[in-house]
C-alpha cells in the first residue's frame, strides 16, 4: 500500500504579507514543497526529496561531467543535488558498495527531518548577496512527483529517473579530487571560488 505524503504547507513562521511567506506559497502550489522557518526560509527534506551536500567547486565538476541530476542549489560554499526522497538513507550503503567508504569524503545527505535554505523561484525577486540560489531551478509540478535522481538498483535506472548510483559515485570521485587538490596547495576545503572551482585540476 502507498504510504499518504502528507500535505505541504506554508511556513507558520513567516509574516502573511511577507516574502518569505509568498514564497512558502509559491513552493507549495507549484511544487508541493513543504517549507518552515523565516530569514531564511527553509525546504523540508526527507518528504518530497533528499538533498546531497558537497563542496562547490566539487559539484562544478559533476555538473560539468554530464550526469543526470535534479534541481541543483548553491548556499555558500555549498552544493545542493536534489534526490528522491530516501536517497539520504542510501548514501552510506552506496558509498560502501562503491568502494568510496574507507575514504574521508565531504559529502553528506540531509534527509527526513532535515532543512535546507529555500531560494528564490525563477520570477521572484532577487536573493541578497551570499543567499541561496538555484543553478537549476526545479520546474513547476505536472505530474504527482518530479523526477529526481533515485535508487533503482545497482547502474540501473528505472522510470526515466536519473541514477541516484551515478550521482553518488561523481560526486564522491569530485569530491576527493577537490580533497586531494587542496591538499596538495595547502588551501583548506570549502575555500575555492566558483571562477576556481572551473579550472581543471591537475595532478602530477
Amino acid at each position: 500500500m502507498t504510504p499518504t505524503v502528507p500535505q505541504p504547507r506554508s511556513s507558520p513562521d513567516a509574516d502573511p504579507g511577507s516574502a518569505d511567506a509568498a514564497l512558502a506559497r509559491r513552493y507549495a502550489k507549484e511544487l508541493g514543497w513543504a517549507t518552515a522557518g523565516r530569514d531564511p526560509l527553509h525546504l523540508l527534506t526527507g518528504v518530497r526529496f533528499d538533498v546531497l551536500e558537497l563542496p562547490a567547486e566539487a559539484g562544478h565538476a559533476v555538473l560539468r561531467r554530464g550526469v543526470g541530476t535534479g534541481p541543483v542549489l548553491l548556499s555558500g560554499t555549498r552544493m545542493g543535488l536534489l534526490v528522491a526522497a530516501g536517497g539520504a538513507d542510501e548514501l552510506p550503503g552506496l558509498l560502501d558498495w562503491l568502494e568510496w567508504g574507507p575514504v574521508a569524503l565531504d559529502l553528506t545527505a540531509v534527509g527526513a527531518g532535515g532543512r535546507v535554505a529555500a531560494p528564490p523561484l525563477p520570477g521572484a525577486p532577487g536573493a541578497s548577496p551570499g543567499a541561496a540560489v538555484w543553478l537549476r531551478p526545479p520546474e513547476p509540478r505536472r505530474a504527482p512527483e518530479p523526477v529526481l535522481p533515485a535508487f533503482a538498483g545497482f547502474g540501473s535506472s528505472g522510470g526515466g529517473a536519473p541514477d541516484l548510483v551515478r550521482l553518488v559515485d561523481a560526486a564522491a570521485t569530485e569530491c576527493h579530487r577537490v580533497r586531494l587538490s587542496c591538499a596538495r596547495s595547502g588551501v583548506p576545503t570549502g575555500v575555492l571560488t566558483r571562477g576556481t572551482a572551473d579550472q581543471p585540476l591537475a595532478f602530477s
